[in-house]
């Protein structure tokens, strides 16, 4: 079996102009960053085109640690859409460096169903990480300042906007700054957040254009003052700094799969600790030059779809035609109770088991309105038999089902899926999409709301730090907005071991996040932490440089 890195080098890519220029973009309207990567400008987008396209979501049963292929299954979907006569495109979130050198690897997808240069995407790209990790840094150096000078003219008694860095890096969870005189600044405890979960991508994923970004960043809640006043980016006055230094990463980025078809790649929120999607410029873009557009949210469906639903199409507008579920069977046998070193062997008692899990997130995509397909992503160790007994569960089920060899076969391993998502759209009566809660319920009952008929929990406990939040935000406009849970991607509560369908728990919320700015409110579950640690054995000892070119990033 080809490594990504070959199959990646034996592609031969076109210039990213052509591949603009094939989707109905004139080369001289992009903006390139070298020969196979360019932004396009948010103003290229058209309202119009954008009704007429086919959005659908790829989203997953709750994934192993190694993930379960959902990137690939997107990509190959849109490859197979392109085969069977459809114009489709990919639109993707950008990889994070955290993971990239800590426990996953890369994320632009596997085998020959990739997004290419790879290699560029899941390092540099085009700068957009960088960008918001400087954006952010400098509010946190002008805040600092500010509380530092004599003559502020707000006193602060409570900082809550921390720093971010785009590194795994659990020491850096709680530091204290500004020691070793008062020549230093000013000392205070604070710590840091992984780029991904600042409120700035968070911001950029969900702006519609140059002057909302603005007017989002201004409303950026950083600090409070004595009398309990929230203190802004604006009341700091370096909105139109800030929105300078991410002017260009607003733009979406244009890349292309390993079959030269378009791929935007644009926006990296963690679905864990963040909303987990990409950026909705990216998506509207994507929609305006294909009939089809594949997009996907981050871990399983309990997280990245509800947030893509009750976050990003509420925002948006936007709303998906179908709804694909990612399966696998290892996901499965993991659900099911397989052990660990035996989840590559055939064990029909624990994938059985294991579809319970899968069930619960079609209980909860059916509640959304969704028409739902499963797409079982193939692996080398599946056996005949297991595919045949999750074909027949969704056969009694009632749900479409496709077997996905994307990986091995790039867009002819996706063709079934491709026409079972054809058939979806083409011959299933349309459904409004339902949310989980309205503007109007209060940021406590949208928590509960989720835990319970979502997660399935029996009831929800808020911690003090929580509760003191609650009662600040009580009867403002802050009680109206949506509510994005960090919690676990393993499970369905807040324990990561509890697999499978986790039943009759206490859900509990320790901490709630304003993110005025980007217009949701974080309620921050059990033991998530905003900032990873690395493993014991990181992804990064494997990756070098052999001959000029870099192995083992994938």
């Amino acid at each position: 079996m080809k490594t990504d890195i070959q199959i990646a080098r034996e592609t031969t890519l076109k210039e990213i102009g052509d591949i603009a220029e094939s989707i109905g973009i004139k080369s001289k309207h992009i903006h390139n960053y070298g020969q196979y990567m360019a932004k396009i400008p948010a103003d290229k987008l058209n309202n119009e085109k954008i009704k007429k396209s086919n959005l659908i979501l790829v989203t997953a049963i709750t994934p192993t640690k190694t993930g379960v292929g959902k990137t690939t299954v997107s990509i190959g979907l849109a490859l197979g859409l392109n085969k069977i006569g459809k114009r489709a495109i990919v639109a993707l979130r950008e990889p994070s460096l955290g993971p990239v050198f800590g426990m996953k690897g890369g994320a632009a997808g596997g085998g020959y169903s990739q997004v290419l240069p790879m290699e560029n995407i899941n390092l540099h790209f085009t700068g957009d990480f960088h960008a918001i990790t400087s954006a952010h840094n400098t509010i946190s150096a002008m805040l600092d300042n500010y509380i530092y000078q004599p003559n502020a003219e707000k006193i602060l008694k409570e900082v809550v906007w921390k720093r971010v860095l785009d590194v795994n890096d659990r020491n850096l969870r709680y530091v204290v700054t500004g020691l070793n005189g008062s020549a230093n600044g000013v000392t205070q405890e604070s710590g840091f957040d992984i780029t991904a979960a600042s409120e700035l991508m968070a911001i950029l994923c969900l702006a519609e254009n140059l002057d909302d970004l603005r007017r989002r960043i201004d409303n950026i809640v950083l600090a409070y003052t004595y009398t309990g006043e929230p203190f802004t980016v604006k009341d700091l006055g370096i909105g139109g700094a800030i929105t300078v230094l991410l002017k260009d990463a607003l733009n979406p980025n244009l890349v292309q799969t390993t079959e030269n078809t378009a791929a935007f790649v644009h926006g990296g929120p963690f679905a864990n600790i963040a909303h987990g999607c990409n950026s909705v410029l990216a998506t509207k873009m994507a929609m305006t030059y294909g009939d089809y557009v594949i997009t996907e949210s981050g871990f399983g469906a309990d997280l990245g779809a509800e947030k893509f639903f009750n976050i990003k199409c509420r925002k948006s507008g936007l709303q998906p035609k179908a709804t694909v579920i990612v399966a696998t069977a290892q996901g499965l046998k993991m659900h099911g109770g397989t052990p660990a070193e035996n989840i590559k062997q055939e064990d029909i008692e624990g994938l059985t088991k294991g579809l319970d899990n899968l069930q619960k997130h079609l209980d909860n995509l059916n509640k959304f309105g969704q028409t739902v397909l499963v797409a079982f992503n193939r692996f080398p160790s599946d056996t005949e038999k297991e595919i045949d007994i999750v074909r027949s569960y969704c056969q009694k089920q009632g749900v479409r089902f496709a077997l996905n060899e994307g990986f091995t076969d790039g867009g002819n391993g996706a063709i079934d899926l491709a026409r079972q998502v054809v058939d979806a759209v083409e011959n299933s009566p349309s459904k409004p999409l339902e949310l989980t809660y309205t503007d109007d319920d209060s940021v406590k009952t949208k928590i509960e709301k989720i835990a319970l008929n979502i997660y399935g929990a029996r009831d929800v406990v808020f911690g003090e730090k929580a509760i003191k939040v609650l009662n600040k935000i009580k009867g403002t406009d802050i009680d109206h907005m949506p509510v994005c849970i960090a919690k676990t991607q393993y499970s369905f509560s807040a324990d990561s071991k509890a697999y499978g369908v986790a039943k009759d728990f206490r859900f509990k919320v320790n901490e709630l996040v304003i993110n005025k700015g980007a217009e949701f409110v974080v309620a921050i579950a059990g033991e998530m932490m905003r900032m990873p640690g690395l493993p014991k054995d990181p992804q990064a000892r494997y990756i070098d440089i052999v001959d000029g070119q870099i192995e083992g990033l994938s």
